[in-house]
């Protein structure tokens, strides 16, 4: 059927076919509205998925939100409804006007929609997604043939948001980010960065956690080729994209995707299965393969028009256990064990490997399901990385505690060893931990002001001296005071202080030489990388290991966690020889009293099982790492 305006077509039969059986991985390229020619002349295709709906409509700024003169059209008596509207223009606003099977009338935002308004306004706009011109065809062509797993990896957590605002308090836009971010990141040392969800969001307060567009990225800060451009900077500036995406729940805002047509349709239709209590949103229904294809789809979206270099999945427990925040839920079994979110997982990582095999898929998962990062052919959920909840929560926790206790807790350092290599882990300090009256991560360190300093900067050596992957949120970096707040700026004034700045250059050399010295990355998933000196030193609160390339040359990084100075503290070495300092916490460029490294000779004294040994000064609160030389016979 054709007017003047409209037409009808079921010319999208064959993908809607796949859609329904969950195996159209770019659903995005039909669902939503797209500009196409007809005889010479363009209209806009607007489909939605609305199985359930009695009518749909389309209503927007083409047609002065008329409630009737467009109606939708069923695609091959499907669940999708069509039409191709003329006189469409870019950035025109509109909805679904929907007619839900009880006759209520429901006016929704486009799920697939590239654009949207900024909140508080809810419609989403026509945008043409195609077209950017790329400038990063170097970096993708590097990227192809990069090994993630044997490569440093230092990860800078950003909230676009808040982490430079003008003076007026109002935004940074994605262009004027992309002005200053990929200096600060390279200055800094940092291989990646991984912002806070981008897809779009109606609540300042969830941090882009609370999703209405999974296909838009949020206008807040610009139009999508705008965060395009973003990306290609970075990348020509050699750094790594990454994006938070939250394929878990949503927001049950009243033009998203609660109830989209009338029915429960995106969530759960149990109630209180899909009521997702904590975060006060509604889970996803992985039985509907219409639903496992919108999320997969999502994915890949990012993946292929913004080119980002991998995704941060979120709540990846949440979609593997039935009973995740206490719900009183079971499988037919009797367990735990959600099985479509565990087969969704499986499905989402084969088919953006497939895709994408150069990009990296991470999950933030709290618990101690086995294999995450394992192969999906061996049992495994596919995953290339996971957070290492583990450490983290045990690292702070020592770290947080007054060093006088800290010898009756020695495991809380020791223990991430025994599993360390279980996973392809990273190593996260992230914007979760400095929220919530959690305090920031120097207000984490007790002492006075000086030995809070001190603290920080011989946890960050820890952390790099880590086996995993390293993840730092924006701000740790140069020791803010208050905890994280998503509705200022950081608070960049403190480096107006020389302790704030030396913590910056700690940091910053802490990068540079972590990408350096390949012992520190080469052999991270195994213990071929790593052997304790000295674990066991309760009393002292310190610890000894050396860190292990492929050649077999290492690092002895030595921690000191507590105030007593060790004077010629005598530590077992390898070879004979002359070994240097690469980095001493307590040093003065840092804000510490060592005025400069001496070289470290070699006698024939036997420690920790070594013939060979070295004198070394160990300040409190401090941590050292040192490297031979020169070797002698």
């Amino acid at each position: 059927m054709q007017t003047e305006n409209y037409y009808y077509s079921d010319d999208t039969s064959k993908d809607v076919y796949l859609f329904h059986e969950g195996k159209n991985y770019k659903s995005y390229e039909f669902l939503g509205a797209h500009r196409v020619v007809k005889d010479g002349q363009e209209y806009v295709r607007f489909a939605v998925w609305a199985p359930n709906a009695k009518y749909v409509n389309v209503v927007g700024d083409f047609n002065f939100w008329d409630d009737y003169n467009l109606p939708l059209q069923r695609v091959t008596n499907s669940g999708v409804w069509a039409i191709y509207v003329k006189n469409v223009r870019e950035y025109d606003a509109y909805k679904y006007r929907i007619v839900s099977w009880d006759d209520r009338i429901i006016y929704k935002a486009d799920p697939y929609a590239f654009h949207a308004e900024t909140r508080p306004k809810t419609s989403s706009k026509v945008y043409e997604i195609d077209g950017y011109n790329w400038n990063d065809k170097k970096w993708m062509k590097q990227r192809a043939t990069k090994d993630h797993f044997h490569n440093p990896m230092s990860i800078y957590e950003l909230h676009l948001g808040s982490w430079f605002r003008h003076p007026d308090n109002s935004y940074y836009s994605y262009l004027e980010v992309a002005e200053r971010l990929p200096g600060y990141l390279k200055e800094m040392g940092y291989t990646h960065v991984e912002f806070l969800p981008l897809t779009e969001y109606p609540y300042d307060g969830s941090w882009g956690y609370q999703v209405t567009g999974y296909f838009a990225a949020t206008s807040r800060f610009g139009t999508p080729k705008d965060l395009m451009h973003l990306v290609d900077t970075l990348h020509q500036n050699g750094i790594a994209v990454l994006i938070d995406w939250v394929p878990v729940h949503f927001t049950k805002d009243d033009h998203g995707l609660r109830e989209f047509d009338g029915s429960c349709l995106y969530e759960k239709n149990n109630p209180y299965a899909a009521s997702a209590d904590g975060w006060g949103t509604l889970y996803f229904d992985y039985y509907k393969p219409e639903v496992r294809n919108f999320l997969i789809s999502s994915a890949l979206f990012w993946l292929d028009k913004f080119h980002f270099d991998g995704i941060r999945v979120d709540a990846v427990a949440a979609m593997l256990y039935l009973n995740f925040n206490g719900k009183h839920l079971y499988n037919e079994y009797g367990g735990v064990d959600n099985h479509e979110g565990v087969e969704f997982v499986k499905e989402l990582n084969s088919v953006v490997h497939t895709f994408h095999s150069d990009t990296i898929m991470i999950a933030e998962e709290s618990t101690d399901w086995p294999n995450i990062t394992g192969p999906i052919e061996e049992g495994g959920l596919g995953f290339d990385f996971k957070w290492n909840m583990g450490w983290m929560n045990d690292t702070l926790k020592y770290f947080e505690m007054d060093p006088i206790y800290r010898k009756d807790h020695h495991d809380l350092l020791t223990f991430s060893l025994v599993y360390a290599f279980n996973e392809k882990y990273i190593l996260p300090f992230s914007h979760d931990e400095v929220v919530h009256l959690k305090k920031s991560m120097i207000n984490k360190i007790p002492g006075d002001y000086d030995l809070k300093f001190d603290g920080i900067r011989g946890l960050y050596a820890y952390m790099y001296a880590h086996p995993g992957k390293k993840l730092m949120f924006m701000g740790n970096d140069i020791g803010t005071f208050d905890e994280w707040n998503e509705d200022w700026e950081l608070p960049w004034s403190v480096l107006s202080y020389e302790k704030h700045r030396q913590l910056q250059k700690f940091v910053s050399d802490l990068n540079h030489l972590y990408k350096k010295e390949n012992v520190f990355y080469e052999l991270d998933t195994s213990y071929d990388g790593f052997e304790w000196v000295e674990h066991e030193n309760t009393n002292e609160s310190m610890i000894i290991f050396e860190r292990i390339n492929k050649k077999g040359e290492t690092i002895l990084c030595a921690f000191n966690f507590t105030p007593v100075y060790r004077a010629n503290y005598r530590i077992g070495v390898r070879d004979k020889g002359i070994y240097r300092t690469l980095l001493n916490t307590a040093h003065k460029n840092y804000g510490g009293h060592v005025q400069r490294n001496k070289p470290l000779y070699t006698k024939e004294v036997y420690a920790h099982g070594r013939k060979n040994s070295v004198l070394v000064d160990i300040p409190g609160y401090s941590a050292i790492f040192i490297k031979l030389s020169t070797k002698k016979k």
